[in-house]
């Protein structure tokens, strides 16, 4: 691990939501839903949205997955639009997988504290010190990091792709607890590690999370592996987002308390009815810290405007969307 660089990516900058329309809309959430349903057909439109959306959000979404299902979907689109609920990096893969596609966002400044703690200058800069080393980026940065990556992963499949590079010295970037899971579970302690961290997967408290379970014996823990070691070492299975779900739908235990985004309890519950869930507590018990303060920008009024404007659209320069696309087609080649 490199201990030299300081942590970053630990608070989720301060910015304003850009509007996304003109003007307010008096609509009810009813007549909201009727309108992205009729623009969708108009516009021949997919609405894609991550399991961190809000539910409204992801029950009119034609495919709700983790950031790897969202790209393999992003891939097969034959939309004419792709309609992004999600966060600004994973648009930007749709856009950089479909180039004469129209991607829009609901809301531009829904970013990624992963992807704002590794700017690319830094990041090339950095990577000056390892020549020689292949570069595994985590999905969850921008297009520019992308484009000086070597392959691209995800959490589901990182351990696969760090293990499949056997012989070869590795640079992951740029959440270092998934740095962490992945060094240990693909026994290669000399991975050398960007220090960036997730707002949401830092705050997990381990003492609270112990005070669940005694009040809980019976519950399973299930942990997403952008969580601390501290709250990994308690888990009985860690796994991405798709990977929790499937691991309680297909579970015998009848209890789990979940740590990752509160978000992902909707599809949860889905697929395992009748199944006690319970959101692993933040630190800061008067916050809603374990929400992702970006992901819930996207809201159906802002997801109803940026379907009926087409904007705001997200775009990556052809150069750069050159570079970043081969990392990407290799993850997606791998993840068959």
């Amino acid at each position: 691990m490199d201990k030299k660089l300081p942590i970053v990516g630990k608070k989720a900058p301060s910015v304003p939501s850009l509007p996304t329309g003109v003007g307010s809309v008096d609509m009810t959430d009813s007549e909201l839903e009727a309108e992205i349903a009729r623009l969708k057909t108009e516009r021949n439109a997919v609405i894609l949205a991550h399991y961190y959306q809000e539910s409204e959000i992801q029950d009119l979404a034609d495919f709700v997955g983790d950031s790897l299902q969202l790209s393999q979907a992003a891939a097969k689109t034959k939309a004419d639009v792709i309609v992004f609920c999600g966060v600004h990096f994973m648009a930007e893969t749709a856009k950089i997988l479909n180039p004469d596609k129209i991607v829009v966002v609901p809301d531009l400044t829904a970013g990624c504290s992963l992807a704002d703690g590794c700017p690319a200058p830094l990041f090339s800069k950095w990577l000056e010190k390892y020549a020689g080393h292949t570069v595994v980026s985590y999905i969850n940065c921008s297009a520019d990091v992308k484009a000086l990556s070597d392959i691209i992963c995800t959490s589901s499949n990182a351990v696969k792709i760090v293990k499949s590079l056997a012989g070869q010295k590795v640079v992951f970037a740029p959440d270092r607890h998934l740095g962490a899971f992945v060094a240990k579970q693909a026994n290669r302690p000399d991975l050398v590690t960007w220090q960036g961290t997730c707002i949401v997967h830092e705050t997990f408290s381990e003492k609270r999370l112990l005070e669940l379970m005694a009040q809980h014996p019976d519950a399973q823990v299930i942990a997403h592996p952008e969580c601390t070691e501290a709250i990994l070492r308690h888990a009985h299975h860690v796994a991405s987002t798709s990977g929790l779900i499937e691991y309680a739908k297909n579970s015998p235990k009848q209890t789990f308390i979940v740590a990752t985004e509160a978000g992902i309890l909707h599809k949860m519950q889905m697929a395992a009815p009748g199944k006690t869930l319970i959101a692993a507590p933040p630190e800061d018990e008067s916050c809603s810290c374990n929400m992702c303060p970006y992901m819930r920008k996207n809201t159906l009024e802002k997801l109803y405007l940026c379907m009926r404007d087409l904007s705001p659209q997200v775009d990556v320069p052809e150069a750069t969307r050159i570079k970043a696309l081969k990392p990407i087609q290799r993850m997606l080649e791998m993840s068959v």
